[in-house]
C-alpha cells in the first residue's frame, strides 16, 4: 500500500476495525467461459465487499451511487425506503495487487479477473469504458445485457437514469471462514452491486432534484420554527396575495375602505384554501391564492361598456357580476377534476404547451405595469432597482443561515421604499399650492391642480383613508357584497380562464414535486388537485374576492429559495393568515400602499411568471427546431392577435385610461355574428394573450410530429409507467379518515 495514500482515506474508514490480517490475502476470481456477471457479483459479496466500509474497496460511478438504506432507517411515516448517496474515494485499485493509485485526468487501464472472461478498460477502448477524474469508470451496455442488472428481489434498479459503472473489485481481508461469513452477512442487504451500467433509451428527461431541504414534505418542524418557516412562504408571495385588489377595486369604482375589505377577504380565502389543498388536494406544499390568470378576464368584465357609465353602487354591481362568473367557471373546473376528465386531458398537455401559456399570463399586463409605476418614478424606479439588487446581486448572502435578501426581497424592498416615500410626503415634496393633500374630487375642477392629481394619488403615503375608516375587527362573510349575478357572456370568459388555470397548475405540480424530492404526481393526483382548485374558486366567488383562486405559480420560486417543503409549516402559515384577516387594520395598512409601489412590485412579479413559464422548457429538447418554432410563434401570435382585437375601440380611448384600453375589446371588438352575448365572449377571449397562447400551442404540439424526448412528455402522462414504485407515491395519499368520503370521485386513486 502506498504510504502517501493514507491521508486520502476517509476518517470513518480509518476508525472502522479491519477484519483479518493486513495486508490481506487475496482470493482470486475464477470466471466461467460465458462470464455471467452474477458470478462476479456473488464473488464480491462472499468476500465481504463493501464500498463504504472496506478499507481497500471502491465503487466507480458516474454521478451518484444510490445505496439501499438499512431496514432500521426506514421512514415509517412516508412508507418509503429512501436511498442515500455516498461519494466514492477518488482512487483507482488494482484488484490482484491490492495497491491504490491516484486517478489522473487521463484514463488508466483496469483489469478485473483474468483471461478472456476478465474485463479490461484501457485507452484503446475509450468508447466502451472511460475513467473520469474523481468519478470512476463508465461502461456502455448492449440492450440485450439489460437483464443482468437485476437486484436480489427481481426488480430493476430503481434509478433508471443513473449510469452506474463497473465496480472495481479490491482484495478483501480474509481471516478465518467464520469471520468471513459474518462480514458477508453484515454487508449483505446493505449494498447492491451493479456490475454493468444500464443505459436504455431514456423515455423521460433526467430529473433535477433539490439537493438540500430544510424540511421534507412530511416533516414536522418544532413549534419554535413552525410559524416562521410557514410565514416566509406568504411574505415571499406578498405581491401576488395583496396587490391584485389595488388594481381591481379602484377600477371598479370602490373606496379605500372597500379595498381594505377585499384584501382581508383574499387573505382569509387564501388561508382556508391552502389548508384544504394540503389535506384534500395534491398535498404538495403549494399556496392557494388569487391568481393572475383570472385578473385579465376580470379586467375585461370591469371595463365592459355596460359598467362604464354607472355612478351609483358601481363597485357592488361589478363585484356581483364577477362573483357569478367565477362560480360558474369554478363549477366547470371542479367537474373537470373530480370526474377524471383531467386525467385524459393531461395526455395532451406537455411542457411545450405549458411554457408559452404561463409566460403569456405575465406578458398580458405589460400595458399596465410600468405605465402605472411611471406615474411616480421617484419611488417606483428605486423599488424595481432594489428588488433586482436583492434577488440578483445579494442573493448568496446568508445571515444566520438564511438568505434574507433572496427570500424576503419583495417585503424588504417595499418597506424600505415605503419609508422613503413617507419622508418625501411629510417633507412636502408633493404639496402643491391651492391643492388639497387628501386629493378630493374637487382638485380636478381646478386648472392648477389637474396636472398634479395623478402624482398625489400615486406618490403620497397619506392619499388613502383606509386606515382611518377601517374597523379593528372585521370578519369577512359570504355574499357580503350581495347576491351574485349570472350571465352567459361573462361565464364563458371564466370557464376558459379556469382551463388556463388548470394548465398553469399542471406545470406547477410537476416542478414543485421535483423541488421537494418526490416523484411527479400521477394523473389521478393531478385531477384531484384541479378538482379542489375548483372548490377553492367557488369559495372565492361566494366570499367575493373578485377573482378566482388557484395555485400560485410563483410558489415554485419560493420553494426553490426557502428549501422549506413541509406542508405542516405551510398549514401553520395559512392559519396565521386566517387570523390576521380578521384584523381590519391589517387590510387597511396594505390598502394604503402607494399605487406606484404596487405597480413596481408587480412589474417584477409578472416578469418572474414569464420566466417560470419558459423554464418549463427544460424538460424538453430546447434546441429542437420543432420546439423553437412552436414556442416562438406562439409567443408572438399571443401578443399580435390580441393587439388586433384591441384596436377596434373608437370611443373607449376617450373614457378609459390608456392602461385599461386593451381590456375593453369585448364590447368593441371586430366580431359581429348576430348574437350580442356570443360577440362579447369571442371578442373578449381573443383579446386575452393567455387564451390565444393556449389554443395555438395546444394545436401545434399535438399535431406536429415529435418524439417523447423532444416534446418533453411528462412522466405522469403514462399512468402505467413500468418504473413506478407505489411506495414513492404514498405522500400523495389522502388521510385515511378523509379518503372514505371521496370514493365517488374518479381521481382519488394514484
Amino acid at each position: 500500500m502506498d504510504p502517501g495514500s493514507s491521508s486520502k482515506i476517509p476518517e470513518e474508514t480509518k476508525a472502522r476495525p479491519r477484519p483479518g490480517p493486513w495486508p490481506p490475502r487475496i482470493e482470486p476470481f475464477v470466471h466461467n467461459n460465458d462470464h455471467n456477471p452474477r458470478d462476479l457479483k456473488s464473488w464480491a459479496k462472499r468476500t465481504g465487499f463493501n464500498p463504504n466500509f472496506s478499507g481497500e474497496t471502491v465503487v466507480s460511478t458516474v454521478g451518484e451511487v444510490e445505496m439501499e438504506r438499512p431496514a432500521d432507517e426506514v421512514d415509517l411515516e412516508e412508507g418509503i425506503e429512501r436511498r442515500r448517496a455516498r461519494s466514492p474515494p477518488k482512487v483507482e485499485i488494482e484488484p490482484m495487487l491490492g495497491r491504490r493509485r491516484n486517478i489522473g485526468v487521463e484514463s488508466k487501464g483496469i483489469e478485473i479477473g483474468s483471461g478472456n472472461g476478465g474485463l479490461r478498460a484501457d485507452e484503446k477502448d475509450k468508447r466502451r469504458v472511460g475513467v473520469e477524474t474523481g468519478v470512476g469508470i463508465k461502461e456502455e451496455r448492449k440492450p440485450e445485457e439489460v437483464n443482468a442488472n437485476v437486484n436480489a428481489n427481481g426488480n430493476r434498479n430503481r434509478n433508471r437514469n443513473a449510469n452506474v459503472g463497473v465496480a472495481a473489485i479490491a482484495p478483501v481481508a480474509s481471516g478465518d471462514e467464520e469471520s468471513k461469513k459474518k462480514d458477508a452477512q453484515k454487508f449483505d442487504g446493505e449494498v447492491e452491486i451493479d456490475m454493468f451500467s444500464e443505459s436504455p433509451e431514456l423515455e423521460n428527461p433526467p430529473l433535477n432534484r433539490s439537493p438540500r431541504l430544510k424540511s421534507r414534505l412530511t416533516d414536522k418542524p418544532g413549534y419554535a420554527s413552525l410559524i416562521p418557516y410557514g410565514v416566509q412562504h406568504y411574505l415571499s408571495l406578498a405581491g401576488s396575495l395583496v396587490f391584485i385588489p389595488l388594481i381591481m377595486v379602484p377600477a371598479m369604482g370602490g373606496t379605500d375602505e372597500e379595498t381594505a375589505n377585499v384584501i382581508s377577504t383574499m387573505l382569509l380565502v387564501s388561508g382556508v384554501t391552502t389548508i384544504m389543498h394540503s389535506f384534500l388536494g395534491t398535498r404538495l406544499p403549494l399556496v392557494q391564492g388569487s391568481s393572475f390568470v383570472y385578473l385579465a378576464p376580470a379586467l375585461v368584465v370591469i371595463n365592459s361598456e355596460e359598467f362604464r357609465n354607472l355612478s351609483e353602487n358601481k363597485f357592488r354591481h361589478i363585484m356581483r357580476e364577477l362573483q357569478g362568473a367565477i362560480i360558474i367557471g369554478s363549477v366547470f373546473q371542479t367537474i373537470l377534476g373530480y370526474s377524471g376528465l383531467m386525467a385524459l386531458f393531461l395526455r395532451l398537455i406537455n411542457p411545450v404547451v405549458v411554457a408559452p401559456t404561463v409566460a403569456a399570463v405575465g406578458l398580458a399586463f405589460f400595458s399596465y405595469g410600468f405605465p402605472q409605476a411611471g406615474t411616480c418614478a421617484e419611488i417606483s424606479v428605486p423599488l424595481i432597482i432594489l428588488v433586482l439588487i436583492f434577488t440578483l446581486y445579494l442573493r448568496r448572502i446568508s445571515i444566520f443561515g438564511h438568505h434574507i435578501f433572496l427570500v424576503y426581497a419583495v417585503p424588504l424592498s417595499v418597506a424600505i421604499v415605503w419609508a422613503y416615500a413617507f419622508f418625501l410626503t411629510t417633507g412636502g415634496a408633493y404639496n402643491y399650492k391651492g391643492c388639497n393633500s387628501n386629493i378630493p374630487n374637487s382638485n380636478i375642477l381646478l386648472d392648477s391642480c389637474k396636472r398634479h392629481v395623478d402624482t398625489m394619488r400615486h406618490c403620497r403615503t397619506d392619499a388613502s383613508n383606509a386606515w382611518r375608516t377601517a374597523a379593528w375587527v372585521r370578519v369577512p362573510y359570504p355574499f357580503q357584497w350581495g347576491a351574485p349575478s349570472f350571465h352567459f357572456k361573462t361565464s364563458i370568459l371564466m370557464i376558459i380562464a379556469s382551463i388556463v388555470a388548470s394548465v398553469d397548475s399542471v406545470g406547477t405540480y410537476h416542478a414543485s414535486s421535483l423541488l421537494v424530492n418526490l416523484r411527479p404526481p400521477t394523473p389521478g393526483v393531478v385531477s384531484r388537485g384541479i378538482g379542489l382548485e375548483g372548490i377553492s374558486s367557488i369559495l372565492a366567488g361566494l366570499w367575493g374576492t373578485g377573482i378566482g383562486s388557484t395555485t400560485l405559480t410563483e410558489n415554485m420560486h419560493t420553494l426553490e429559495v426557502t428549501k422549506m417543503g413541509s406542508r405542516k409549516a405551510l398549514v401553520a402559515g395559512a392559519a396565521f393568515l386566517i387570523f390576521i384577516s380578521f384584523v381590519g387594520k391589517v387590510g387597511a395598512l396594505l390598502a394604503s400602499i402607494p399605487l406606484a409601489l404596487a405597480a413596481a412590485v408587480l412589474c417584477f412579479t409578472w416578469g418572474l411568471i414569464v420566466a417560470l413559464g419558459l423554464s418549463t422548457m427544460q424538460y424538453t429538447q430546447t434546441a429542437s427546431s420543432r420546439n423553437i418554432i412552436i414556442v416562438g410563434f406562439t409567443m408572438f401570435i399571443s401578443l399580435s392577435i390580441p393587439a388586433f382585437f384591441q384596436q377596434y375601440q373608437p370611443n373607449t380611448s376617450l373614457i378609459l385610461p390608456s392602461y385599461f384600453i386593451p381590456y375593453a375589446a369585448a364590447s368593441d371588438g371586430p366580431i359581429h355574428i348576430g348574437n350580442a352575448g356570443l360577440n362579447y365572449a369571442l371578442n373578449g377571449l381573443l383579446s386575452l394573450n393567455m387564451v390565444v397562447a393556449l389554443l395555438v400551442a395546444f394545436v401545434l404540439d399535438n399535431t406536429v410530429p415529435g418524439t417523447k424526448q423532444e416534446r418533453g412528455v411528462y412522466i405522469w402522462s403514462n399512468p402505467r409507467s413500468p418504473d413506478l414504485d407505489p411506495a414513492s407515491l404514498e405522500p400523495y395519499l389522502l388521510p385515511k379518515q378523509i379518503s372514505c368520503f371521496f370514493r365517488w370521485a374518479k381521481c382519488v386513486g394514484l
